[in-house]
């Protein structure tokens, strides 16, 4: 799914695909993430050394969104209230950051005008539409591409695939998401989270 062209295969791509269809694609993706109310499904994470994590995802617009990894797996990150967090239990500890500076600000904020910083790049299959997201501004957020499914009942004709985020270390993470479910109920206290640096409570 995940494929990627040639630099001479990916320019024949561009060249075949008329600029409209493009912007198309480009547009069908804004009203999707406008779309979205909430999505649950199982994800697959392989990280730069091969190594594969799953869980399940939790995400509501605007700005929420949560990995839970698999049991034994002492990590979570939670995205609410503007910041993004990463928590590590094995070692307690936490990490924070502005949402809008990772490669995920541009699932949670739908608000955004894609038009200005993402575009739609070749892909092989053309049942598939992959959007390359990124501040020209800003290289140290990383960027990250969006891969969707055209399907006629997801929001805006599009399901979400998964995506490959590249950090400013070039280190690459890619996430494929199965059994998605869009609109479900999610719980008021899905985005919570227990800090370990902390003997009870919750923030």
């Amino acid at each position: 799914m995940f494929r990627y062209l040639s630099t001479a295969l990916a320019a024949c791509a561009v060249a075949a695909a008329p600029a409209a269809a493009q912007g198309n694609d480009l547009s069908a993706v804004q009203r999707h993430l406008q779309g979205v109310t909430t999505m649950t499904a199982d994800f697959s994470q392989t990280d730069r050394n091969g190594q594969v994590l799953t869980g399940t995802l939790t995400w509501k617009q605007p700005g929420n969104i949560r990995f839970q990894y698999q049991k034994g797996v002492p990590l979570l990150i939670v995205a609410e209230g503007g910041a993004l967090t990463f928590v590590d239990y094995s070692v307690k500890q936490v990490q924070r950051w502005p949402i809008r500076n990772s490669p995920l600000g541009v699932l949670l904020d739908p608000s955004r005008d894609l038009s200005q910083f993402a575009k739609v790049v070749p892909d092989a299959d053309p049942r598939l539409v992959s959007v390359e997201a990124r501040d020209p501004k800003h290289p140290e957020y990383g960027r990250i591409t969006l891969v969707f499914a055209r399907q006629a009942d997801a929001p805006a004709g599009l399901m979400l695939q998964g995506w490959v985020a590249l950090d400013s270390q070039n280190n690459r993470t890619t996430i494929r998401l199965s059994n998605q479910r869009y609109g479900v109920p999610v719980a008021g206290n899905a985005f919570k989270w227990v800090d370990p640096r902390r003997t009870a409570g919750r923030k």
